[in-house]
């Protein structure tokens, strides 16, 4: 499948906020926190328990994540709730992962030839 050039080109603000966008994605915890919220909304401490990250750290990464406009929260009682906010977050990490699964094929495969 051929990747789809962009019709514009992009000016040096519209890359910096994909820039930004891949920096908030860059980091292994955030994308364990983002990994638990595709199944469905999750408290802080859920999502502590899933990652093994601590509330601080977990809190920092969803703040981020949260200004990014990747996640949004609610308040519910005593908790607070975050749920995925940018519907197209699912199919990146799809795409992404299914694109290490056929690279590691490959490679897996010219060393044992």
């Amino acid at each position: 499948m051929a990747a789809r050039r962009p019709k514009t080109r992009l000016s040096r603000e519209a890359l910096e906020l994909v820039a930004q966008r891949f920096r908030a994605l860059g980091d292994a915890t955030r994308l364990a926190l983002l990994h638990g919220l595709f199944e469905q909304e999750r408290t802080v401490q859920e999502l502590c328990e899933l990652t093994g990250a601590t509330q601080a750290n977990a809190s920092k990464h969803l703040a981020l994540l949260l200004e990014q406009g990747l996640v949004a929260r609610r308040r519910d009682g005593f908790y607070t709730r975050y749920r995925i906010n940018d519907a197209t977050l699912q199919g990146l990490c799809g795409l992404v992962c299914a694109s290490l699964a056929e690279r590691h094929e490959t490679v897996r495969a010219s060393l044992v030839s």
